[in-house]
């Protein structure tokens, strides 16, 4: 791939597809508010509708004056900002592939997944519903996982449809070894890091779901939510490719700019679930 036939549009819509490909976390958040980053700093804002009153309706009687909708904003801050910077030697380039460049790009899409998965795990700070559970074992996971199911009922999230379980490896094989019935279909399955389901609820997997070890114990920050909870916003604002001045190479830079808020902090719960190490 030399540097003169890159392409900047395609290849940064290639790096998205693979982005895409391998989010976990971030698959899994609102992301319709792209499209208006400038930079680190950028402000997204994200408005939403009140509730709307239901009333009784009486036959041959006029109906109460049509309700003044209430808006909500909330502010979505850009506040990362995250770049790769690789370099293809000549030398390796004649000795290798020509896709040489496509798997550097891949692994770049990997790294930048990953840093995205971890900050929105990450989030798990801002909570208000949290489940903290100690000693967790194969004999009590799916205890923990049905009350952060009741905590989303009471916030009147009754589509289970709409609702995932995020977890980490270790915690995943506490579902496993509970011997769950994680009924799966063709379509969970082609999902990244999805293993099945619990009562139509779709499980995801992610190296990048937050831990914090205290003494003996492994806390894992795990996810019960949906997919609106959390609004997520990015941006490749820039791809060049470039010959570095005192190198034989050929070389690339990008720069990743996104950020996430919580939006319906009633329709996430984070199930602190505590593993002896």
């Amino acid at each position: 791939m030399a540097i003169t036939n890159f392409i900047p549009t395609v290849w940064s819509e290639n790096l998205y597809n693979a982005l895409n490909n391998k989010y976990v976390a971030v698959a899994n958040c609102n992301r319709e508010y792209e499209g208006e980053i400038r930079n680190k700093g950028s402000v997204v804002k994200i408005c939403g509708v009140g509730n709307i009153t239901v009333g009784d309706y009486t036959k041959d009687t006029d109906m109460s004056m049509p309700q003044a909708l209430s808006d909500t904003v909330v502010e979505l801050t850009i506040d990362q900002a995250k770049y790769f910077n690789f370099q293809i030697d000549d030398i390796d380039k004649a000795q290798c592939t020509p896709r040489l460049m496509e798997a550097a790009m891949s692994r770049a899409a990997d790294s930048l997944a990953n840093e995205a998965d971890k900050y929105i795990f990450g989030l798990y700070e801002k909570m208000d519903n949290v489940i903290t559970k100690e000693g967790v074992d194969a004999s009590n996971i799916l205890d923990a996982v049905i009350e952060a199911r009741e905590l989303l009922y009471a916030g009147n999230v009754s589509d289970t449809s709409e609702i995932v379980i995020e977890v980490s490896p270790a915690i995943a094989s506490l579902i496993l070894k509970a011997k769950i019935d994680l009924s799966s279909d063709n379509t969970a399955a082609l999902e990244n890091g999805c293993i099945g389901s619990i009562g139509g609820c779709k499980v995801f997997v992610s190296n990048n779901v937050a831990q914090e070890a205290i003494a003996t114990t492994n806390f894992h920050k795990c996810y019960v939510r949906t997919k609106r909870a959390i609004a997520f916003a990015e941006q490749l604002s820039e791809i060049d490719a470039y010959r570095p001045e005192k190198r034989f190479a050929d070389a690339v830079k990008g720069l990743h700019l996104y950020g996430a808020e919580v939006i319906y902090p009633s329709e996430i719960v984070v199930m602190n679930l505590g593993v002896e190490i």
